[in-house]
Parts: C-alpha cells; structure tokens; sequence
C-alpha cells in the first residue's frame, strides 16, 4: 500500500475542514468530509507506519517511545508510544497516522444500554435513533470478528481455568481483526491474521483493521490530503470568520517552525489528551469556552496486570510477523478471549477481564522487568528464546475494563496536559479488580503482580490505555464543553448557555463524559459517525459509506496528485458559508 501522507511544503493555506488528529474520530470525519466533496485537510502529530514497519525488536521499541512527567523527558514528540507520567495518574496513548488503533488490542464492544441512559449524557443522545445508525456503521467499517480458534489457545485455556474461582467461563472477544483474507471497505485487500500477538506492537502483516487501513485511505481516495509530523498548538476565530489553526512542524530539522493553516470548520479528533490540551491552550489564548473544560475525566476503570509464575502453559508473548520464534502452540490475538461479569442490579459493579498478549519487541526486557530487583540471569540475548520456553511461557497479561467516578480533571502543567486526580488510587474500582484478578492468577498457581515497574518512576499511581473525557459532552455549557453533536459550546459572557462557537467540533474519546465499562473505540467511532449524521443534516451534505473496489495506489507526496481536492466544495460555495 503506499503511503497515505504528504509533506507539508505541499499543504494549502486554506481548506474547508481542518481534522486535527486521525484515529477513529479524525478518520470518520474525514471520510465522510471528503465523500461530502468537501477540501479536507488532517493533521496528525505522529508519523506514518506502512504495514511490515511498526517496531520488530526491542531497540526498535525503545526509539519508539516519548515518556513525559515531571521528572522525565525523554523521546522524540513523534513516537508510536506517548507515555504521560502523572502525579495521580499514568496515561499511555499511540502517536501516528491512524492514532490509538495502531496499537491497541483491537476489542470491539458496545457498552451496557443503561451506559448511555444515564442523565449526565444530552437527553439527545438516548432519544434521536442516530447512535444505534453510528454503531452499524462503526461494525461495517471495523468489521469485528471472534476468532473461530479461540478456544484452542492456551491463554484462553488457561483464562478458563482461571475462571473456574469466580464460576464464570470465557467467551470469544470481538476484534477488529480479519481472520480471513477479505476486501475491505476501503478497497484493500487483507490478509488473514496469522495469531503472531503483536495487535499492541503494531500489525505488521496488515490483517488488524486499523484507522489507516479502512477511513484514512477512503478519505484519501475521496480527496483530502494528510500530513503528518504536525502538531497543533492552539486555534482561534479571525475577522473573516474563520478558524486559524497554529501548527509546529515536527519534520525539520531545528523543530521550532510554526506554520498557520485556516479552515471554515476543524474538527478536533486528537484524542482525549489531545484535543483538551489544544482546547486549554486556546482558552489561555483568549478563545472563552466552556467552564466545565477539562472535568470528567475517567480512566474507564482499566487496569493492567499480570499473573507471573502460573502451572500450565499460557504463552502469551507474540512472536511477531515474521515469527521470531517457532512454537508448538499458536499465541492468538491480542486478546482471544474474556469473562464477563455482569450485574443487572448496579451497573458500576460489572467489568470485563481480557486475556492479553505482551508485544514480541517486549521479549528480551521481559527478565529484567519481572526477576527480583530487576537482577539479569544472564545476558539478554540468551533469554530471547528462553521467555516462549522457560517460566515467561506461563506469564499472564490481564486487561480489565470496569467503571470509575470520572472524577479526574486535565489541566496544563507548561504546554503539557496532566491528569489532577488525588483520589484516583483510592478509587473503589482499583480493589475490586485487584481482588477478582488476585483470586485469577491463585486459580492457576501464579503470583499476582499489579506493576512490574512499581519500583521505578512509574510508582503506585494507576494507569489507563483508554482516557476518556475532557471535552464532556453536555446539555449546556455549564454541563459540557460540547453538545451532542460534538459543537463546541461558546463561553463568551452574553451567549446563550446553548450558543455553539460556528464550525467547531470534538470527536474522540474526550468527549465521552463517563466510564463506558468496554473498551471504548466502537463507541468512539459510533459516536463520530452520529456527529458527522448530524452534521450532514445541519450543513445538508450528502455522503454514503458503501464500500469502494480495490484501491489504485496513490502518491500523495506529490503536489496535485489527487486532483480532486483540488477542487471547489461542492456546493461552489465556501464551506459553511
């Protein structure tokens, strides 16, 4: 496939939609924009990963990593891993063109319906019929599946047993991973996963189903351009109306080059760090929004833990694509298979635990990060093999998803956004999964190990893969920072409490104003693909999201390649006008 991203020397000073950010809300505003034949541009602070290029050993993996906090800076700003180290709260997100679904696990779930009953949701939200619409859609470009084989690995095997202490049995987990050869929508072929368990490295055989291989390259095939390396500071309104969008160039040399790009419309898609710290840096810039900006922060009651030491085999460390090592039993997914604990009574008592996969990147340092002290048996060369042979081969990696207060809130420390939750340890979440994940690992005769860093600057604090909130959705401003359609609502003294600024929206993660207790992205992309429902009616625009055939590769990198976005909206009239 050939890339989807273009230099920036090649970029327009104006668009009609400016899309800041390219995970699945970046990507379904720009597929649909784009289908709307409408001038779109994305930025994305990240770089560009072709399938068979995402990190393959562990010196790959460490120059892959950003690690930011008070006591660390460390990595370039466009690293895959962006790892933000809180005083109350650790936060690990991906940085590249198709955001988190690079690297996450992959696992597509629809949350509980009394989720979205609750009242801190726009009555809106619950009452139109367009969420179920943004779920179907959200299915048919993610296509998740449930591998036919699950029960045959034995890290879903040794999650059965495990189960046994709490009576529940594991069912296959839907993921976004094609266990079959298949076109996808964007007219891409696909291979078949291979079950090498490197979803969380990175999919270098192509069969995950990532943003960058469904919506980015429909949009591009549609018309927008997408650049990449280009991290967005602030916005704000000019005289004319539109939206001027200050952007610093990561692709040079020096790195302190700013550059200014404006649009009728942005759409704010940079995930729930991302977009709030833009939206917090505007606002100390003079653009009056919202009071409610950074609250409701939840980290969607996850956890991550391990269980070392188990009796029976679990192998549960990938091998990579190609493999790395030759195993008698297949690894799997990321994640094969999890328990579902439900309570019809109180829905902040039920949760999900997944068994997971630890990239085969990770394989060499695994020693280092699980003996005592961090004390080496050997050199790191010698346990390569050792890890998917030795007592690595009955490690146990848990992801947990459950319910939390969202009483967390993001504020800036300097130009970074940092998680203020002083309570968020003593959250009641965090020891009821250490209890159900303790009783887990004692099923099979392990050791239950919460963090194998807790000895580092990791600490104690807890951590999330899955931030949510920030940019809340609300019935007012005074409730929310943005309606239900993802409008931002205007702080100006004198605006009506349900006054939007004109042509801004949030859609990702940050608007979500409470735990979802499932991994987020299928709500993620179904609530874009609502917002983006709404804004077609609202702009009266006209896209579909029927398939397309097999793609033509395309050079972006060329000015002027895709000469359709060279062209007027469709209207012949300046978007939103």
């Amino acid at each position: 496939m050939a890339r989807l991203a273009r230099n920036l020397d090649f970029r327009h000073d104006r668009y009609d939609v400016i899309v800041v950010g390219s995970g699945y809300g970046g990507g379904v505003a720009a597929s649909r924009l784009a289908r709307a034949g409408k001038r779109v541009a994305v930025l994305e602070r990240g770089r560009e990963f072709l399938t068979g290029e995402f990190p393959k050993r562990f010196p790959d993996l460490r120059n892959e990593l950003q690690v930011r906090g008070k006591r660390m800076n460390m990595g370039r700003e466009t690293a895959l891993y962006d790892v933000r180290l809180g005083e109350d709260m650790h936060v690990l997100v991906g940085c590249g063109l198709g955001g988190g679904s690079l690297v996450n696990a992959g696992v597509a779930l629809e949350p509980d319906p009394r989720v979205f009953a609750d009242e801190i949701w726009p009555g809106q939200i619950a009452q139109d019929g367009l969420l179920a619409e943004g779920f179907r859609r959200a299915r048919r470009w993610l296509r998740p599946a449930r591998d036919p084989r699950a029960p045959e690995h034995t890290k879903f095997q040794a999650l059965a047993t495990a189960g046994r202490t709490l009576g529940a049995d594991p069912v296959a987990a839907p993921v976004v991973v094609n266990f079959e050869e298949a076109v996808n929508v964007a007219g891409i072929a696909q291979p078949a996963c291979t079950r090498c368990g490197d979803c969380c490295g990175g999919c270098n055989l192509g069969a995950k189903n990532t943003v960058a291989l469904t919506y980015l390259p429909d949009a591009v095939r549609h018309g927008a351009h997408l650049f990449t390396e280009a991290k967005v500071l602030s916005l704000a309104r000019d005289g004319n109306g539109l939206w001027r969008v200050r952007i610093a160039r990561l692709d040079v040399a020096n790195g302190d080059v700013e550059i200014t790009m404006s649009a009728d419309v942005v759409i704010l898609a940079a995930g729930t760090l991302g977009s709030t710290e833009i939206l917090l840096r505007s606002q100390a810039d003079g653009l009056q929004l919202s009071p409610r900006l950074g609250e409701r922060f939840s980290a969607n009651g996850d956890i991550i833990a391990f269980g070392y030491g188990a009796r029976q085999p679990v192998n549960a460390i990938g091998v990579g694509h190609p493999p790395r090592v030759a195993l008698d039993a297949c690894v799997g997914a990321c994640v094969s298979g999890q328990i579902e604990l439900r309570d019809g009574a109180d829905l902040t008592n039920e949760l999900t635990v997944q068994e997971g996969v630890l990239p085969s990147a990770l394989a060499p340092v695994l020693p280092v990060l699980f003996m005592p002290n961090g004390r080496l048996l050997g050199a790191v060369q010698s346990l390569v093999s050792g890890v998917y042979k030795g007592p690595f081969a009955r490690l146990q990696t848990f992801f947990a998803v459950s319910h939390d207060s969202s009483g967390g809130r993001l504020v800036l420390d300097g130009e970074r956004v940092t998680v203020s939750w002083p309570a968020a340890k003593d959250e009641p979440v965090y020891q009821k999964l250490d209890a159900i994940l303790s009783k887990l690992v004692t099923e099979v005769g392990g050791q239950y190990v919460k963090n194998p860093l807790s000895s580092t600057l990791m600490g104690h604090q807890p951590a999330t893969a899955h931030p949510l909130g920030g940019c809340a959705m609300g019935r007012d401003r005074d409730q929310g920072v943005v309606n239900h359609k993802g409008q931002v609502f205007d702080g100006r003294p004198g605006a009506g409490s349900n006054e939007v600024l004109p042509g801004l929206y949030v859609m990702d993660g940050s608007v979500i104003p409470r735990s979802l207790g499932v991994n987020p992205l299928l709500t993620i992309t179904a609530l874009a693909e609502r917002a983006m429902l709404h804004m077609a009616q609202d702009l009266r625009l006209s896209f579909d999201d029927e398939p397309l055939p097999v793609s033509v590769p395309t050079t972006p990198e060329a000015p002027g390649v895709l000469a359709s976005s060279e062209a007027l909206s469709s209207d012949g009239s300046v978007f939103g006008s």
